[in-house]
């Protein structure tokens, strides 16, 4: 990788703070969380870039534009409830276009080797907003707008997204359910909300075998992750060689988190980056993470530092531990990439 590709850049904006949402999970103090943690450590070596609002032609390019003016007549009137759990405040669309623009700025930044990894640490997350429905506290779908950006405006032809967010990614995956352009790989708790993501739901037509999902059972650990990672995820991106890799990071997984009951540590989230950064490496493809869900403040500050290190240093994850979830994912998935076996 080029000299400029050891740059580290670390995305964020005020507006973030501005999305109120009340007595919240998904609150401003998981911003504030992060930042005082990694302050803490002159922010790990990553330079820090204000993030700017998406263009609306970008954001647009996923969501309608009704559907897009709807969530900004609600914040403009004053906010409201928009699904039974995903809230709207004053501040909520101007935090939604800086959350959408940070992942697409870091795709330009990724793409033009101005960076090797950005991290984008701000909210609302976006993973389950799918293109004219807010929900699962998410209001556009960020990494989705990211993506679809790098094809369309940034020339790329491949585009892999790994999702390790312990809820299933079903805005991401619908949006590119029917395209090859895309490789959306999961792991995620089930049965947990949103309730979508079985193994057995693959994508159609020309995406057929392009949509990995990789449900784990609740009390799934570090072991069942990398093995999934080693045996599953780096062999299918290697067969597929994206020429950008964006991470959908949610730290709901983890062991202290309240709404969900996998059992990552902070160490495993670094373990799964530095494997992304040396991904990045061997296949001279850029690396970025997208902040989604992670309630416990402390689990989810300390995972996002382990984060940063990790793909500061690229380190290949080595597992043949093969439980039943690593077995069922390699007999259906080698169906379409039968060099699995």
């Amino acid at each position: 990788m080029g000299e400029a590709l050891d740059r580290y850049v670390y995305l964020h904006h005020a507006s973030s703070l501005e999305h109120d949402t009340g007595a919240h999970p998904e609150c401003a103090a998981r911003i504030e969380a992060i930042e005082c943690r990694l302050e803490r450590d002159d922010w790990l070596g990553f330079d820090r870039e204000q993030a700017p609002a998406v263009a609306r032609e970008t954001l647009e390019a996923v969501h309608p534009a009704p559907y897009v003016d709807s969530i900004e007549s609600i914040a403009r009137s004053g906010g409201g409830m928009l699904d039974m759990d995903t809230i709207a405040s004053s501040g909520s669309f101007d935090a939604a276009l800086h959350s959408a623009g940070a992942a697409v700025h870091a795709v330009d930044l990724l793409i033009e080797r101005q960076a090797g990894v950005a991290f984008c640490a701000l909210r609302p997350p976006g993973h389950h907003a799918e293109p004219a429905q807010s929900m699962g506290f998410c209001l556009f779908n960020n990494v989705a707008v990211a993506a679809q950006h790098a094809l369309t405006q940034e020339g790329m032809e491949r585009v892999l997204v790994l999702d390790w967010d312990v809820h299933h990614g079903n805005g991401t995956n619908d949006i590119f359910y029917g395209t090859d352009s895309v490789l959306y790989i999961s792991i995620h708790q089930s049965p947990l909300y949103p309730g979508t993501g079985a193994v057995e739901d693959i994508g159609v037509g020309d995406g057929e075998g392009f949509t990995v999902n990789l449900p784990v059972p609740a009390g799934s650990g570090e072991a069942t992750y990398l093995s999934l990672f080693a045996q599953v995820i780096a062999p299918i991106a290697r067969l597929y060689r994206p020429q950008l890799l964006l991470v959908s990071a949610g730290y709901d997984a983890h062991r202290d988190d309240p709404l969900a009951d996998c059992e990552l540590t902070e160490e495993s989230y670094g373990a799964l980056a530095s494997g992304m950064r040396a991904l990045s490496d061997e296949l001279d493809a850029p690396l970025g993470f997208v902040l989604e869900g992670g309630y416990d403040l402390n689990a989810l500050s300390e995972a996002v530092a382990t984060t940063m290190r990790g793909a500061q240093r690229p380190q290949a994850v080595i597992s043949d531990g093969r439980d039943e979830t690593v077995g069922t994912a390699l007999e259906h998935h080698g169906r379409w990439w039968p060099d699995l076996a």
